[in-house]
């Protein structure tokens, strides 16, 4: 009779949850029930475990619409129909093709809504659906004629009333229309809630022929599985017996490689290794993975292999990870273990650039009938649920505005808002791409999942990663990453630029190199991966960190779990102070030492777990999932707790020491990094800062060529020019689309410049190419032929300055041109003659109008910025002088580099600022509340601060309680094109660090 119930995976019209539809169902004494979620089978297997849990029987299908009609419903017989349902959708979606008024699949039966179609005209499994509202159009059929033909649907979208309110608006979202001009077509039935099974075998009692043969139907729909037994791919080769020997042989090559001839240690952790994992059956896990890298090798792709993976020695072996487990102490029941049903988890990342290659070779090697991408669902959040909800109830701009900023009224319309709003919070919004998994399955995909096709062409799944985690289907994560593209550019640039090659998985190395050691200590990470945040560089600076051990231990404490825990803290004063405190308990001296008494790594947590709380390896994972954010739902972690809780208790520990121990596991929820990960990104982030440290104009501009990292644009630039590098805007006849190096000149790309079109570039590119460089404008415009806007921006930003006229004389000569030079013949030689000569009166040009066309063009300019405050930066404190003035009232300069805003602890924001001085060096500031509210820093820009400077583990930073945005100087302040030293004030020609060389003005305290 439940033939057609749906829940919030019905992306925008149902209102239940999977286990809420379930629950109330077994709660109303209904036995059978069927999913039929919207042209979608999402949480089919959540579904089915939900109805085993609550007793009741699991039917599976979908409703099929096409532009919101509704066709039919399918439900699967079994789990042959299941599948034949999931690649009917998913050849449907992919293709975006409508679905056919009349579907032709096995194993599956079709229900049509009543009316659609005759009765007469249908075939085996084809029925006809009858809701309450048709009972009275059966009078004067012949039911009796074709008594196996009909069945009780009754549709279930929603709870009550309230959620038949919270349907309509989700309905209005989706067609991103007001309330008042919904379509009642696109409209559930009101009455499409739950009614008993007694209420409905009345309403049909004069049909006994329809309840008979929906209960039959409903006894011959059986679907169901296994969950949580592994159901990837099993074999790589031919054979597991070739599995196992392939693996062996590859393992004992690389301990070979990688060890030599004589490592007993390593050896015999290899023969452990290789024995578990054939023991648990994931050789051909192991040898996917390797075959991955195998393939990047061969393209000559810049990869990372990181996550748990690292604490194998095999993956090391195979050259899957570079992190020798047996040097870091990583122990590889972390990573594996019998108590441990998924496979290891492997994290490969690759460049931006090169991610697709490796999505697309694993796509052709295994095939699309056992390969996607894992999907996930993007939900409703606080935010983006009030502008929604705004617009759909007609309100204004400014009143959403007002609705976002949280400055509410007592409007009858805005309580309502945030009453539906906190209803809706949590439902799923659409279905998404995660942001790296792929499913390899053993048996077709389809027997799993329906598949989407996102714009990159590679199919998705429809479950996410806890519904492919809790039928055993495991992902591998694929990733891409721009710190990855800095290192492979910064390879082929300095390959190109010097004609130096480097072995950049030369580890050992790096570790010793003192330089590299001092670029660390100082924190001079800026564009080095993970360590260049503020927060990161202050961490470095507060270990005074300067090897690889005390890195890993930094890229896990900047994690949120350890440092909202104030164990971060903690954890920096006992290391340099190893002495100076006590551990909460003896068992955990002896679990922790290495880590000072601080639970740091997810192994770490396990160990407490394990030892401490007595949990079983089982157990201990089930937290790990939890803290690594891949576990959904809290009910078997309360469980956990409360048993961790209840043995703490049975060893008669102290009851303060057991909540103190639990507040620090519990403070990991979902941020939590293992060692191996952790040194997985400390490797990288030493391949960067070698990279830094000897190469620091390739790297620099391979970080603004990716076009990622932590920072603008405006600040990589600036780094670039601390290097020594002579930087310069963009120019017709040196410039190519990106930035380009050419030993210590660096010519800025046209990518840079905005309202630039892409087309343009490539053709003045490629003009430059066939024929040379660019004589003057007559000749540009002759061979590109540029529309006027575009040869202005170009002007303006000074790609023309070869032609040793100003830029004001271009702008006059280039419309005169422009409509002369009507058609162009692309060759170079449409003027023959000598460029026009044109007599101009003195066309003035001021020192600032460089920088302000290079604000306007490129967003920030290439001088020294403070060379444009309104306020001279002498009188203020440099930041390299704080320390002199630790405790006292200070005032200093800043120009706006980024900012964090933390709530405290009675929920009021707070700000901590980074900017830089006059000098180019990094200032931080702290706002608390009052100062964020009343004088709070908004946006780009100069910022006049007053002080007290404080001190926390030798790093200096001031907490404001004045703070003023400063402008831009006024045109008449230059009295001359010179600066206080002499130098021109043109574009790129002053470099941040050399401004105020000889500045001792201070501020007195």
């Amino acid at each position: 009779m439940y033939l057609n119930c749906k829940t919030y995976f019905s992306f925008r019209y149902g209102t239940y949850s999977t286990e809420e539809l379930v629950k109330e169902a077994a709660g109303l004494g209904i036995s059978q029930l069927a999913l039929t979620n919207i042209n979608n089978t999402c949480d089919a297997w959540d579904f089915i475990d939900h109805c085993r849990n609550y007793g009741v029987k699991p039917i599976v299908g979908t409703e099929i619409r096409n532009d919101g009609e509704i066709c039919y419903i399918l439900l699967a017989k079994n789990n042959s129909g299941l599948e034949q349902i999931n690649r009917f959708i998913s050849e449907h979606n992919q293709g975006e093709i409508k679905f056919p008024k009349r579907p032709d699949l096995q194993n599956v039966y079709c229900i049509y809504p009543f009316g659609s179609l005759s009765v007469n005209e249908l075939q085996a499994g084809e029925l006809i659906g009858v809701q309450l509202s048709d009972i009275n159009k059966l009078f004067g059929l012949s039911v009796q004629c074709y008594p196996d033909k009909y069945v009780i649907r009754h549709p279930v979208s929603f709870q009550d009333n309230t959620f038949y309110n919270l349907h309509r608006l989700l309905r209005a979202v989706d067609k991103n229309i007001i309330l008042s001009k919904q379509n009642p077509i696109d409209l559930a039935g009101k009455g499409e809630t739950f009614r008993t099974p007694a209420q409905l075998l009345d309403a049909f009692h004069s049909y006994p022929s329809i309840i008979t043969n929906t209960m039959n139907l409903t006894e011959n729909c059986s679907v169901g599985m296994e969950f949580h037994t592994d159901k990837t791919k099993k074999i790589f080769s031919v054979s597991k017996k070739d599995d196992r020997e392939l693996l062996g042989k590859l393992a004992h090559e690389g301990l070979l490689q990688r060890y030599g001839p004589d490592n007993n240690m390593a050896a015999l952790r290899v023969e452990k290794e290789l024995a578990i994992i054939e023991q648990m059956g994931f050789s051909a896990y192991f040898l996917i993975t390797w075959d991955i890298i195998r393939y990047a090798r061969s393209r000559n792709f810049f990869f990372v292999g990181r996550g748990s993976g690292a604490n194998s020695i095999v993956a090391y072996c195979l050259q899957i990870t570079d992190v020798d487990p047996i040097d870091l102490d990583l122990y590889f029941e972390r990573f594996l273990n019998p108590s441990r049903s998924s496979p290891p988890d492997f994290d490969l990342d690759f460049s931006w650039k090169d991610r697709d290659e490796i999505i697309a070779y694993v796509f052709k090697k295994y095939g699309r009938e056992h390969v996607c991408l894992l999907g996930s669902y993007t939900t409703f959040q606080s935010r983006a649920i009030l502008r929604e909800l705004g617009k759909v109830f007609g309100l204004p701009k400014e009143e959403i505005d007002q609705l976002d900023s949280g400055n509410l009224s007592n409007d009858r319309i805005q309580r309502q808002i945030l009453f539906y709003g906190n209803l809706l919070r949590n439902f799923p919004n659409h279905l998404s791409i995660h942001a790296g998994g792929m499913l390899i399955s053993e048996k077709p995909i389809y027997h799993y999942t329906a598949t989407e096709l996102p714009p990159k062409n590679f199919y998705t799944s429809q479950i996410d990663m806890f519904g492919a985690d809790k039928i055993g289907l495991y992902k591998l994560d694929i990733l891409s990453q721009r710190g990855l593209g800095h290192i492979r550019e910064t390879i082929d640039q300095v390959k190109n630029n010097q004609n130096i090659s480097i072995n950049i998985h030369d580890i050992g190395k790096f570790k010793k190199d003192p330089k590299v050691a001092d670029q660390i200590r100082n924190a001079d990470t800026i564009g080095c991966f993970y360590i260049e945040s503020p927060g990161m560089r202050q961490l470095l600076k507060k270990l005074e960190c300067s090897d690889y051990l005390t890195l890993v231990a930094a890229s896990s404490i900047i994690r949120p779990g350890v440092a909202q825990s104030g164990m971060m803290k903690q954890y920096i004063h006992r290391y340099h102070n190893p002495d100076d405190f006590e551990y909460l308990h003896p068992l955990l001296k002896e679990l922790l030492k290495e880590t000072y008494g601080v639970m740091v790594y997810q192994e770490d947590v396990i160990k407490v777990a394990h030892h401490f709380g007595g949990l079983d390896l089982s157990e201990a994972d089930v937290l790990r999932r939890a803290m690594s954010g891949k576990y959904r739902g809290r009910k078997q972690f309360e469980e956990i707790k409360s048993k961790f809780f209840h043995n703490c208790r049975d060893r008669k520990f102290p009851e303060s020491t057991i909540s103190e121990v639990w507040r620090q596991i519990e403070s990991f929820g979902g941020y939590s990094f293992s060692k191996a990960h952790s040194a997985s990104f400390a490797v990288e982030s030493y391949q960067s800062l070698y990279l830094k440290t000897y190469f620091p104009v390739e790297f620099m501009v391979s970080v603004i060529n990716n076009f990622g990292g932590f920072y603008t644009r405006e600040l990589y630039f600036n780094e670039l020019k601390k290097t020594g590098a002579q930087v310069h805007a963009p120019c017709l006849n040196q410039s190519e689309y990106l930035t380009r190096v050419s030993g210590k000149m660096v010519f800025m790309g046209f990518v840079h410049v905005q309202g630039l079109e892409e087309q343009l570039i490539q053709c003045t590119i490629e003009q430059r190419n066939r024929f040379g460089p660019y004589l003057d404008l007559t000749d540009y415009i002759s061979r590109v032929n540029p529309g006027i806007e575009q040869l202005n921006i170009l002007i303006r930003v000074g790609a023309l300055r070869f032609s040793n006229k100003t830029k004001k004389q271009l702008l006059w000569e280039a419309n005169f041109l422009i409509k002369k030079n009507t058609k162009s013949s692309g060759s170079g030689f449409l003027f023959h003659e000598k460029p026009q000569h044109f007599n101009l009166p003195e066309l003035v040009c001021h020192p600032l109008d460089d920088a302000l066309d290079e604000i306007d063009l490129l967003g920030f300019p290439l001088c020294n910025v403070f060379e444009l405050a309104k306020e001279n930066p002498q009188d203020y404190l440099p930041a390299r002088d704080l320390s002199r003035f630790s405790g006292k009232q200070v005032s200093v300069l800043g120009w706006l580099v980024t900012s964090k805003t933390v709530n405290t602890l009675t929920n009021q924001p707070m700000h901590f600022h980074t900017f830089l001085d006059g000098r180019g060096d990094w200032l931080d500031a702290i706002f608390f509340p009052d100062i964020s509210r009343y004088q709070p820093v908004s946006g780009k820009g100069f910022y006049a601060m007053r002080g007290k400077v404080v001190e926390e583990f030798g790093v200096y930073s001031i907490e404001v309680t004045e703070c003023r945005k400063i402008g831009l100087r006024d045109r008449n302040a230059f009295p001359n094109t010179l600066n206080a030293e002499g130098e021109t004030f043109m574009s790129g020609h002053i470099q941040p660090r050399h401004v105020f060389p000889n500045s001792e003005k201070i501020t007195s305290p």
